[in-house]
């Protein structure tokens, strides 16, 4: 069987087991989306599984091209690979963080 173009996959639908709201982070299991906008329970929405977000870093320096992971328990961008599903794979950073520095731009896996 050949395969069918579906779509371009810069979002993918998803469908939500409870309520999800734009911009939180999605959990697909072997990487993370974030929703584009709100998703009712039971509801299917878009999931952005490319592109380059912005998103809460645990405390820790960040350097340009590292491989990030989000932390489930708390639920933001750690350095550190742990074991699915605490840490989930997320993406790489686009920019340099420092320690103190709550956020960091990671570019999703895709």
């Amino acid at each position: 069987m050949s395969a069918k173009y579906w779509q371009k996959g810069e979002a993918i639908d998803y469908t939500a087991a409870a309520k999800i709201a734009a911009g939180d982070v999605v959990n697909l299991a072997t990487r993370i989306g974030v929703a584009a906008a709100d998703i009712a329970a039971g509801e299917t929405g878009a999931v952005h599984v490319t592109g380059v977000f912005e998103m809460p870093k645990a405390t820790g320096a960040v350097t340009l091209g590292q491989t990030l992971y989000w932390v489930v328990a708390d639920e933001n961008i750690s350095t550190a690979a742990g074991t699915e599903p605490a840490n989930i794979p997320a993406g790489w950073a686009v920019a340099a963080a420092e320690s103190a520095d709550t956020t960091v731009l990671v570019k999703l896996l895709g």
